[in-house]
This record gives C-alpha cells, sequence and structure tokens, in this order.
C-alpha cells in the first residue's frame, strides 16, 4: 500500500511550476511521518526523523538545500544561510559537532562540523496533523521527487528482534577510563578547573546489519520522555534518544532545560524516591550543576530578556538514570533566534566543562575518542529563527553492522570514579539494549 495517493502526488505537481526558484508545495496527510520506507533511491543522499517529548514528528528525506560551515562562526554562517531563504514556512534540519572543526576521515567523515538542510521531501505531524511538504531545488525537474514520493510504502514494523551474533568492546577500557577520571579530579582538586565531563564509547559489531529503522522505531517508543533522533548521511546513522533540551525559540519565547548531576532509578516507588532525595541533597551534584545553570546564565545575557531561572533545581525522571534540571525561560531580544542561543551556550558545562577553554583543552588532551556530533546538537530551525534544538545524548553512529555508542559523566572535585563508570553504563543502555538485541 503506498503512503501517498496518485491524487496526492498530482495535486502537490499542480503546485510546482517545472523549473524556477527553490519551490515549496504541501498537502494535508492522514498517516504517522514514521512510516516510510528505505528505498535506495539516489535522491535519498540524507535522511532524519526527529520526535519530541510533545509528541510532534519530523522526518526529512534527501536534500533541496544544503549548507555547511566550520569554525568558531559556525553557528552564525549557518543563521545567515537560513535566513536567506524565501519560504519562511519551510522546517529544515540542524545538526553540529562538539568541537567547531571536525578531524579528517575516520568515523565521522559522512558529518561536517555544522550543517543544516531542506529536504526534498518533509513529514511532520504537529498537534496532532500531519502535513507532507516537497521542496525543489532551482532549475530541477520535479518528476524525479514526485515518483520517489509515489513510490513509498506503508512498511510492516515489527519489533526489534535477535538476528545475529554480537561483540561489545569498550574503548578506552572501563578501568583505563575510570583512571583518566581520577586523573581530572586531582587536576580539579589542584584548582586547575572547576568542572570537566568526560565520555568513552562502546563498540558493539554484529553479524548481521543493524535494522536501523525498527531500532529506531523502538527507541522512540520505549523513550517518549526524550529528544529521539537519527540523522543518516552518506553510509552511516547517527541516533540517540537525548533527555535535554538546549534551546527552544517559538514566536520569540525562549526554554532551555539544562541537565547536570545524576543518580540512577530506583527498583521500586519508595527506592527511586529515596534515591531521588539523596540526588537532590547531594553537595557534589547541586555544586556540578549550578555550575552548569550559572554558566548559561551568563552567556544568553546578551541573548534572552527577562530570563527567568529557578533558584533551586527539580528532578527529572528517566528510563534509566535521574538527574537534576533546570528550566531556563525568557524572550529573546529582537533579531535574536534558535541559532544565536546555540552559538552563545554551546558547549554548555553540562558536555565541557567550567571553565569552558580549559576544559575543552583538557578533553582534546586527556579523552580517548572522537567526539564527533555525541555532545554536539540535532534539531529543526526555520528562517524566521523558530526552532527547537537537543544536546545530541544516549546516542551512537551506526555503520551497517558497527555501532559506536558514547556516553559521559561530569566531574568534579567531590567526583567518585567508580560512580562515573555506573553512570555512563546507565546512559549507555538505551541503544545498548537496542543494538546488542537484534
Amino acid at each position: 500500500m503506498h503512503l501517498v495517493s496518485s491524487a496526492q502526488v498530482d495535486a502537490l505537481a499542480e503546485q510546482l511550476p517545472p523549473r524556477g526558484g527553490l519551490r515549496v508545495a504541501s498537502i494535508g496527510v492522514d498517516f504517522d511521518p514514521f512510516d516510510f520506507a528505505r528505498t535506495g533511491a539516489a535522491l535519498v543522499d540524507r535522511a532524519v526523523a526527529l520526535a519530541t517529548p510533545r509528541g510532534d514528528r519530523r522526518v526529512g528525506l534527501g536534500t533541496a538545500w544544503h549548507a555547511a560551515s566550520s569554525g568558531s562562526d559556525r553557528f552564525t554562517d549557518l543563521k545567515t544561510a537560513i535566513g536567506e531563504l524565501e519560504d519562511d514556512a519551510a522546517t529544515l534540519f540542524v545538526g553540529y559537532s562538539f568541537l567547531d572543526e571536525m578531524r579528517a576521515g575516520g568515523l565521522w567523515s559522512d558529518y561536517g562540523a555544522a550543517e543544516a538542510f531542506l529536504p526534498r521531501i518533509a513529514i511532520e505531524r504537529i498537534d496532532g496533523d500531519a502535513r507532507l511538504t516537497v521542496a525543489i531545488p532551482p532549475d530541477e525537474e520535479p518528476q524525479p521527487t514526485l515518483d520517489l514520493l509515489a513510490s513509498m510504502r506503508h512498511p510492516e514494523w515489527r519489533a526489534v528482534e535477535d538476528s545475529g551474533d554480537h561483540s561489545i568492546e569498550s574503548h578506552p577500557a572501563v578501568s583505563q577510563w575510570a583512571g583518566t577520571v581520577e586523573s581530572a579530579i586531582k587536576a580539579i582538586r589542584a584548582e586547575d578547573f572547576a568542572k570537566v565531563v568526560l565520555a568513552r564509547s562502546v563498540v558493539v559489531s554484529s553479524s548481521e546489519p543493524v535494522p536501523i529503522l525498527r531500532v529506531f522505531r523502538q527507541l522512540a517508543r520505549s523513550y517518549p520522555q526524550c529528544f529521539n533522533f537519527a540523522w543518516k548521511s552518506g553510509g552511516s546513522v547517527f541516533m540517540g534518544a537525548s533527555p535535554e533540551l538546549l534551546a527552544e525559540v517559538d514566536e520569540g519565547r525562549f526554554r532551555s532545560n539544562p541537565l547536570a548531576g545524576s543518580a540512577p532509578r530506583g527498583e521500586g516507588m519508595e527506592d527511586d524516591d529515596l534515591i531521588g532525595n539523596a540526588l537532590m541533597s547531594s553537595a557534589k551534584d547541586q555544586v556540578e550543576h549550578q555550575l552548569v545553570v550559572d554558566d548559561m546564565k551568563a552567556r544568553l545575557a546578551g541573548i534572552v530578556a527577562d530570563l527567568d531561572v529557578p533558584a533551586h533545581p527539580s528532578l527529572k525522571k528517566m528510563a534509566t538514570v535521574q538527574h537534576l534540571s533546570t528550566v531556563i525561560t525568557g524572550t529573546v531580544a529582537p533579531g535574536m533566534g534558535v541559532m544565536d542561543a546555540v552559538a552563545a551556550v554551546h558547549p554548555t558545562p553540562a558536555v565541557g566543562g567550567v571553565p569552558r577553554d580549559v576544559a575543552i583543552d583538557y578533553i582534546a588532551s586527556h579523552e580517548e575518542l572522537d567526539r564527533g556530533w555525541y555532545t554536539g546538537g540535532v534539531g529543526w530551525v526555520t528562517p524566521s529563527g523558530d526552532g527547537e534544538v537537543a544536546i545530541a545524548l544516549r546516542c551512537g553512529l551506526n555503520n551497517r553492522a558497527t555501532t559506536t555508542l558514547f556516553a559521559g559523566a561530569g566531574i568534579v572535585g567531590d567526583s567518585d570514579p567508580a560512580a562515573e563508570v555506573l553512570e555512563t553504563r546507565l546512559k549507555l543502555r538505551p541503544l545498548l539494549d537496542l543494538t546488542a538485541t537484534t
């Protein structure tokens, strides 16, 4: 059964002149944006799926327009390029790395330091209403894109099930990483810096290619309170279930939800409450969290007016872990949008450290992995500056039968290496449970 009827394809074609500048047409549809199938067509060089805690879903297939930038001005460059698009109704996808430059080659060779693209085919379900949009690049015939759309069929979704053998390997070894944490604690106590976030990776090697579409769908079902994402670029797919909103702008209103300070979930309600109460009263975790909030508050001062920052954090409970959480709100200044907020606060102390530059230098010299887009960001944006960007956490990079998973922990003077190892194990579980059982 086809997703889009021939009559709907014809309705889109009638809105699209065969030649000209960037052309956009849209219609209402009645299917789930995630009900798409892998086509293998050359047009699908990129594909993105996003699901938000509010229940909104966005999917983009193929590239009608693309911009990329690197260096210290990468976010400003992207904002400028996006703002030049004439159709403000267009929704673009944006993604970026932790550092402002990417390492050449290797694991992340299909991804740039900062990218934005307008998909050829976009399917969005916002507040329960689904809409399909087609975008045709300048001076291209629309027919190949319409043919691709007409070929898409309803998939038969199955639960993720065992389909082969797996091996799991930590990089670096857990004991070695714990030693790196111990060294960071000593440096912090020597007052070299106040906080640093250190990460490690786990590589899952499968005997069969990982069924990415099924894994992502299961991820979205299992973690609806997260920002679920999958970004296909070339032969790789970057996917995850992030709990942390970096920046949202909606008609001038700003919102962010930094998380820092973590503990496991309990075995039952009583145990869970005891652990949560201990987290709320933990001096170590309160210090770690406050470093993040104070830094973001200072960096947002020129971007967001009327900042509302609660005096004390609350608890945010996820499936495997609970966090100290603060919701920051305000109003963006005239001319400012979500990319300005991203430029101001990334990387936050929740993924880098304090002071920022010292912590990043420490990460670069002591962390034995290429973060790429891990602890970067993934989201959507419009030419007017509205948008929603989540920090890329609880995530992994898949290349057919190999999936590299990432997790990190915030290190302060009172940190304990064993506890930080446990924290990373909890953060690895969402994708490890799926990729190691597919």
